[in-house]
Parts: structure tokens; C-alpha cells; sequence
């Protein structure tokens, strides 16, 4: 039996990278006594599945994991008895059971959502709701990717989903393609409303939070996103 587990992670928690995150809820699920499956063989680990792992320095909303258990009680209770384990700046929001045919967390993942910020001297006096409406509106915004190995320029367009800014807030609103073959870093999108604007750009002035992350229901070309939550039931 697999369940889906949401979670956040908020403040310094931010800081800590995903292997700590995964050890840490190894051991949380232990103390709170949960009947986890483990695999077999030679050294025997908890079966758990990250959905989409955080960067660093980013804080969540939608965080999501699978783990396999071999006696079910019910959806609340094990919600209660992970949170009695957890420590400030993270808390289990609710546990969902899997149908059987359903995929594990990370090869679910289609998309995120983000809430971006920026630091005391950070907010940029140029990005108004116009801004950000003219820059989305474009046919093509052309980026150069780079990674430890390549570098390549491609349209990102089609990958975002959602782009708009709130006046009120002066946040930007982002929804991205975040699957294995897509996976576009907010920052990216950032830096390229900064290059429309012909603005210098400093990775180090955005606050980004990960409201939450999503499945495709639907298909490659009708896509309908809904919570990795939303494929599971409570029991």
C-alpha cells in the first residue's frame, strides 16, 4: 500500500538540502512507529520517493513524498503522530492512499507553482502588472540554459504556464513546467523579464516559495494540472 504524504518547509529549514530532508523524515517515520515497507537485499532502506527535491534556499508550500506501508490505520492518524515528530519550519499537511495504478511522485510531477519575492534592496521599481502581462505576452521569450555540462538556447514559452504580478504584494506568480524533461527554475524566468526590461539581474535578490507542485491529468496538448494530492483519497 503506497500513501502520499504534503508537506512544507518554512525559515531555516530552507537551508537544508534534500538528502538531509530525506534522512530526517527516515527517521521521523521510525519514532512515530509507521509500518513502512522496506526493500530487500543486502542493506534494507525505508521505500520513500521525493516527488520534485527543493533547492536550497527555497521554502515550499507543496512538498510531496511517497512511502510504502505494509498495515494501514487512517489518514489522520498518521498525519498526527508524523507532526509529533517534526520540528519548527516543516509540518505534514495531509497523507493521501494511492490507487494502484497510480505513478510514484517524482515521474508525476508535471509542473509547479511559485510565489517569488525580493529582498529589502531587491524590489525592482521597473515591474509593475503591465510589465509582466507585455513579457508573458510575447510569442517566443528565447533563454540560454546552462548546466555543469552543456549550454542551450531554447523558446521557454510553452513551458510556463501561469506568469502574472500582484500589485499589492509586488510578488510575481509563476506557474512552470517541472517534469524531468521540462523542469524550468523560476530564477530563469526572472532573469529573462530582467533582459526584456534591459535590467541587471541578481539571483540573489528573489525569495521563492513553491506553493505547489502538480500532475497532468490531462494530455501533452489539453493539460490539466491538479495537485499530486489529488490522485489520492484519505482512508
Amino acid at each position: 500500500m503506497r500513501l502520499r504524504i504534503k508537506f512544507f518547509k518554512h525559515g531555516v529549514l530552507k537551508f537544508i538540502g534534500h538528502l538531509d530532508v530525506m534522512r530526517y523524515f527516515q527517521k521521523a517515520i521510525r519514532r512515530a512507529g509507521i509500518d513502512i515497507a522496506y526493500s530487500t537485499g543486502f542493506s534494507p532502506h525505508q521505500i520513500m520517493s521525493f516527488a520534485a527535491p527543493l533547492g536550497v534556499g527555497l521554502e515550499s508550500n507543496g512538498e510531496y513524498m511517497d512511502i510504502e506501508v505494509n498495515t494501514l490505520t487512517n489518514s489522520k492518524e498518521l498525519t498526527d503522530s508524523l507532526n509529533k515528530q517534526m520540528v519548527d519550519g516543516i509540518r505534514v499537511l495531509e497523507v493521501k492512499l494511492l490507487p494502484d495504478n497510480a505513478g510514484n511522485a517524482m515521474a508525476s510531477v508535471a509542473a509547479a507553482c511559485y510565489t517569488i519575492t525580493f529582498r529589502k534592496d531587491f524590489q525592482p521599481e521597473f515591474l509593475t502588472k503591465a510589465v509582466v502581462d507585455d513579457f508573458f505576452g510575447q510569442v517566443e521569450i528565447i533563454v540560454t540554459k546552462k548546466t555543469k555540462k552543456s549550454e542551450s538556447t531554447f523558446d521557454m514559452k510553452p513551458y510556463i504556464y501561469m506568469c502574472d504580478f500582484d500589485e499589492e504584494s509586488k510578488s510575481i506568480r509563476l506557474t512552470v513546467d517541472a517534469s524531468s524533461a521540462g523542469n524550468i527554475k523560476p530564477a530563469l524566468v526572472v532573469k529573462a523579464l530582467y533582459d526584456y526590461k534591459n535590467q541587471a539581474f541578481d539571483e540573489f535578490g528573489l525569495l521563492i516559495t513553491r506553493e505547489e507542485t502538480y500532475t497532468n491529468i490531462g494530455t501533452a496538448e489539453d493539460v490539466q494540472l491538479k495537485p499530486l494530492g489529488f490522485v489520492g483519497s484519505d482512508y
